[in-house]
């Protein structure tokens, strides 16, 4: 796909052009593209939020849902993800500046004793792809760590990974503290990485069990939803 668009000069687009070859751009992983292609939306009097939402968010949600699919795989979705973060690069300060509204903040970090982030990145990127504001804790996080980062980031989920069944149990012991300490309901939980399963996140008390990216952003705006329907 991107050598047909070599040639394309994207001023000369008109909007509805522009966005589509932008779906395509991020679909490549086309990052010089959707920067420049950001850049003339908000020239031509587009807010943050519409170049967010329109143009960037749908366009990730295509590379969402081929990713869950099986049609893109890792390397691609990466790549996909990094042209998305180009473009939220420019708009960030733009959407502090407009207060416009979100989808909802996450907390996300892999868990004590695991240094793997692979797949904790890619949930990472693509939440923030669907319009969530993202708070990479990193690796290696013990429990102080994420309960002292979802207080004062006034986080409305807590995303856990693990990719060692030997560090896995550790999640519980973040839930159980959560509990103990009575944030546990002011929280979504959620947890992945490849040795979970759906039956270990029931168990241990997490909200859901998300087995990729694709299903973290669709499991995470549900879950935000139904929350937002009970606080209405």
């Amino acid at each position: 796909m991107a050598d047909e668009d070599d040639d394309i000069i994207l001023s000369e687009l008109d909007d509805e052009e522009l966005v589509q070859q932008m779906h395509d751009d991020l679909y490549d992983g086309l990052k010089d593209e959707i920067e420049e292609a950001v850049g003339i939306l908000l020239e031509r009097g587009w807010t943050p939020y519409e170049v967010l939402t329109q143009a960037l968010v749908s366009g990730m949600t295509i590379v969402g849902n081929d990713f869950r699919d099986g049609i893109l795989f890792v390397p691609e979705v990466l790549l996909a993800a990094n042209a998305m973060k180009a473009g939220m690069s420019i708009l960030k300060p733009l959407l502090a500046e407009t207060g416009a509204p979100r989808m909802g903040k996450m907390v996300i970090g892999t868990v004590k004793g695991d240094i793997h982030d692979i797949g904790k990145n890619l949930v990472a990127m693509m939440m923030e792809g669907a319009g969530f504001e993202i708070v990479d804790l990193g690796i290696n996080n013990p429990v102080e760590t994420y309960l002292e980062a979802i207080e004062r980031e006034g986080a409305d989920i807590l995303g856990m990974s693990a990719l060692l069944t030997t560090t896995m149990p550790y999640m519980k012991v973040v839930i159980d503290t959560m509990k103990e300490q009575g944030l546990r309901d002011k929280y979504i939980v959620l947890v992945g990485g490849a040795p979970l399963n759906e039956e270990f996140g029931r168990a241990i008390g997490a909200d859901a069990y998300c087995r990729d990216a694709a299903v973290a952003v669709e499991t995470a705006k549900s879950l935000i939803a139904r929350r937002h329907n009970q606080t209405v």
